[in-house]
């Protein structure tokens, strides 16, 4: 490949050399309006699952924020780690127990957890934004919601039905917290500063009495979502989107259409909460939640500089 601003590989024949750059260029010229749109607009980006199992992928995603970043996006990022908790646990000889698809969190659990989310997964994330923005001088900050009182939760109540009496009971998930309140502070003063910083949010709270929380990190991107007014709310999965009962993608749903999805059994398993914090997280004013493949090349890209997009979109209506 020519270094940067080498031109001996250009020929005497103006059409020819106009060919290798062509589709690069006609690419950009039509994303021209699509960058105006989201021009100084928020996207918060749940980044999780298989979409950040692997370091290439990791790579990849950090030097998409980065260029979100430089074109004029202020993009978020909340984390999960769920699966590498699970790892730690198991390496540690300490037995996951989950009710409803969620952890059961007690003290010993909820310490791993910061440390795993917190510690090792945030900082990874923080360390490859820093490397893909060195030369732009974009910087990645980690976070979690203990910090400047980013978000308080409140104790989470989760019941399940028992098989043969049908009773409803109330489980005790132990330090599982739900968003009580988001603080956006810190993240406005990142986000408006003339350095071009990426905040990038563990999902850890703080309940008022003092006690530490791990949250769902698609809970906690909805809220942080909706507490900036976010124009939009990506939510990296490893599935293509909400499909329907033919296995094909849907490319747009209303909120109402969202609802129907569930109650008529067209979303199952893992895609009902994920239509349910994109409900909740539109209904808190956030524009739009696209549901998308994390593991697609360039996916974010894809989905806000494309007519295409790259997933679910659920708007309000």
């Amino acid at each position: 490949m020519a270094a940067f601003g080498d031109r001996s590989f250009m020929t005497d024949d103006p059409q020819a050399d106009l060919e290798p750059g062509w589709a690069t260029a006609k690419t950009l010229a039509e994303a021209l309006p699509f960058i105006s749109t989201y021009d100084r607009a928020t996207v918060v980006i749940k980044y999780g699952g298989h979409a950040m199992g692997e370091e290439t992928v990791a790579q990849a995603f950090a030097a998409d924020a980065v260029l979100l970043k430089l074109l004029g996006v202020h993009p978020v990022v909340v984390h999960g780690g769920g699966p590498q908790i699970s790892a730690m646990m198991e390496k540690a000889g300490v037995k996951t127990q989950f009710i409803n698809g969620l952890r059961v969190t007690d003290k010993a659990t909820m310490e791993m957890a910061e440390m795993v989310l917190s510690g090792a997964i945030n900082k990874e994330i923080v360390h490859w934004i820093n490397r893909a923005g060195a030369e732009a001088n974009v910087r990645g900050v980690g976070l979690s919601g203990k910090d400047a009182q980013l978000i308080t939760v409140t104790k989470a109540r989760r019941t399940v039905k028992d098989p043969d009496s049908m009773i409803e009971r109330v489980v005790d998930l132990g330090f599982v917290g739900e968003p009580k309140r988001v603080d956006p502070q810190i993240l406005r003063a990142l986000l408006d500063a003339p350095q071009d910083y990426v905040p990038v949010i563990a999902p850890i709270g703080v309940s008022e009495a003092g006690e530490t929380y791990n949250i769902n990190a698609d809970t906690v991107a909805g809220a942080v979502a909706g507490a900036l007014k976010a124009k939009r709310m990506l939510l990296l999965t490893d599935v293509k989107g909400v499909l329907d009962r033919d296995g094909q993608l849907i490319r747009q749903l209303t909120v109402t259409e969202a609802f129907e999805a569930i109650r008529d059994g067209v979303a199952t398993g893992g895609m009902i909460p994920k239509l349910e914090t994109a409900i909740a997280a539109v209904d808190a004013g956030v524009e739009a939640v696209v549901i998308m493949d994390g593991r697609r090349p360039h996916a974010m890209l894809m989905e806000l500089f494309t007519e295409h997009g790259a997933g679910t979109l659920v708007k309000k209506g």
